[in-house]
C-alpha cells in the first residue's frame, strides 16, 4: 500500500517540477529574452528576415528556400517518428502484451507503485498523449514554415501600399511561430522520457524529471549574449582574440 501511495506523491511532484522549470522558462523568455536560447534565437531570425528581404538582387532566394526546406524537413521526420510511435503505443494497448509484461505474472514484482491494469492503462494513454501532442506540433510547424518559404522571398518594394517594416514583422512572426511550435515538439518529446519510466514506477520517474530540469537549464539559459561589450573588454576578448560561440 505504501509503495503504490507513491504514484499519489512523486508523479505530482515531479509535473510540478516540470511545470514550473517551463513556466519559469516562459517568464525569462519574456522579460529576459537575450538570457535565453530561444530568446537570442528569434532576435537571430528577425535579423535574417530582414537581410533577405532587404537584397534588390535577390540573391538570397535560394537560400531562404533552402534554409526553409531544411526546416520543414525537420519538423517532417519529427513527426513522422511521432506519429509511428503512436500507433505503436496504440497497437500495443489495444493487443494486450504490454499489460502482460508490466503486470500480474509477467514481472510486476519487479515494479515499485501501482502496476494494476488501470494504473498501466492511464500510463500508456499518457506516452500516447505525449506523441501525439508531438505530432500535432510538428505538423503546425510544417504549416508555418511553409508560408514563411513564400513570404521571405517577397521583396520589400513590392510592398507599396503598406510600410516595408510591417512586410518583415509579419514574416518574422510566421518564422518564429513554425520555430516555437518545433521547439514544442522536441519539449513534447523530452517529456515521454519521464513518462516511459513511469512504467517502472513512479522513483524512476521522479528522477527522470529532476535530471531533466537540469538538462533544460544548461540549454535553455545563455547569459553571455546579454553582457556589454565593456565587461567584455575586462574579460580580456581584444580585437585580435577569438570569439567563443555558444554551441
Amino acid at each position: 500500500m505504501v509503495m503504490v501511495q507513491l504514484d499519489y506523491v512523486l508523479v505530482p511532484l515531479g509535473l510540478a517540477i516540470m511545470a514550473s522549470y517551463h513556466a519559469w522558462l516562459l517568464l525569462r523568455i519574456r522579460r529576459r529574452p537575450a538570457t535565453t536560447v530561444i530568446g537570442i534565437n528569434a532576435i537571430n531570425r528577425r535579423i535574417w528576415v530582414r537581410h533577405v528581404m532587404e537584397e534588390p538582387s535577390g540573391k538570397h532566394a535560394v537560400l531562404a528556400v533552402q534554409t526553409m526546406r531544411n526546416s520543414i524537413m525537420a519538423s517532417t521526420v519529427l513527426a513522422s517518428v511521432a506519429i509511428t510511435l503512436s500507433s505503436l503505443v496504440a497497437a500495443l494497448m489495444a493487443s494486450g502484451v504490454a499489460h502482460t509484461i508490466f503486470s500480474g505474472s509477467g514481472g510486476g514484482e519487479l515494479l515499485v507503485g501501482a502496476a494494476g491494469e488501470t494504473a498501466l492503462s492511464v500510463k500508456f494513454f499518457a506516452i500516447l498523449v505525449c506523441f501525439l501532442v508531438a505530432f500535432l506540433l510538428n505538423v503546425q510547424s510544417i504549416r508555418y514554415y511553409s508560408h514563411t518559404g513564400f513570404l521571405v522571398n517577397v521583396p520589400l518594394q513590392a510592398h507599396r501600399l503598406r510600410r516595408p517594416g510591417l512586410a518583415v514583422d509579419y514574416v518574422t512572426a510566421a518564422l518564429n511561430r513554425g520555430s516555437y511550435f518545433w521547439s514544442l515538439g522536441i519539449r513534447a518529446f523530452y517529456f515521454s522520457c519521464p513518462v516511459f519510466l513511469w512504467l517502472f514506477g513512479p522513483i524512476p520517474m521522479f528522477a527522470a524529471c529532476l535530471s531533466m530540469v537540469c538538462a533544460l537549464y544548461f540549454l535553455d539559459v545563455y547569459s553571455e549574449w546579454d553582457k556589454p561589450d565593456d565587461e567584455d573588454d575586462l574579460n580580456g576578448a581584444g580585437a585580435g582574440d577569438p570569439i567563443k560561440c555558444h554551441e
